[in-house]
């Protein structure tokens, strides 16, 4: 049974919520880098010591949805039933690029402030290198394989790797399919071996 987040954690999560949102819209608008920490406190009515608390660093405020992405992600292979592990991330991600984040109204935005700032794209490579290990791992789990088995870590680092695909344009569902489309049938193949 799933308990209901109390007062305080609710509060502290529409706190981290309003920073975030706040950040992006001055980034969005401005540029990343002609918008200062104590703007941002100041515009979202906070004090830049609560700031720092939900936020370490400046490109966190950008990628503030990384954790939540990473367990929605390993939850979609752990709960994804009789569901093959390549069907399970596939459907995950269309559901994560496309619906979840109307990549044509605000990703596409995102994007381009994220490649045109030389330590975002680097805080976003980490992320996804995070996100990628934790992926292998789960993966491996799930298969009662060893952990760092080189066939799944290679098979999560490309299928996270759809992610700057994305930025080229095009139509991205298209993309996101023609990604798993290569990588399904080596998948098949190992997993038979198994």
């Amino acid at each position: 049974m799933t308990t209901e987040p109390g007062r305080r954690e609710r509060k502290k999560a529409e706190t981290r919520r309003s920073i975030a949102d706040t950040a992006l819209q001055l980034f969005l608008a401005r540029g990343f880098d002609e918008v200062s920490i104590r703007e941002i406190a100041d515009t979202a009515d906070v004090s830049v010591a609560t700031l720092y608390a939900h936020f370490p660093q400046k490109e966190a405020l950008v990628f503030d949805e990384d954790d939540e992405i990473q367990e929605s992600l390993l939850a979609a292979v752990r709960d994804r039933g009789a569901t093959s592990i390549p069907d399970a991330i596939h459907r995950w991600l269309l559901s994560f690029v496309i619906e979840s984040h109307e990549y044509e109204s605000h990703l596409a935005e995102f994007h381009a402030l994220v490649t045109s700032v030389p330590s975002l794209r680097e805080y976003e490579r980490r992320m996804w290198g995070k996100i990628d290990v934790a992926l292998a791992a789960t993966i491996a789990e799930e298969l009662g394989r060893p952990a760092g088995d080189p066939t799944i870590a290679a098979f999560a680092h490309f299928i996270l790797e759809t992610w700057p695909l994305l930025d080229r344009g095009g139509d991205v569902r298209a993309q996101v399919d023609a990604v798993f489309a290569l990588l399904k049938p080596g998948w098949t193949e190992f997993e038979t071996s198994l």
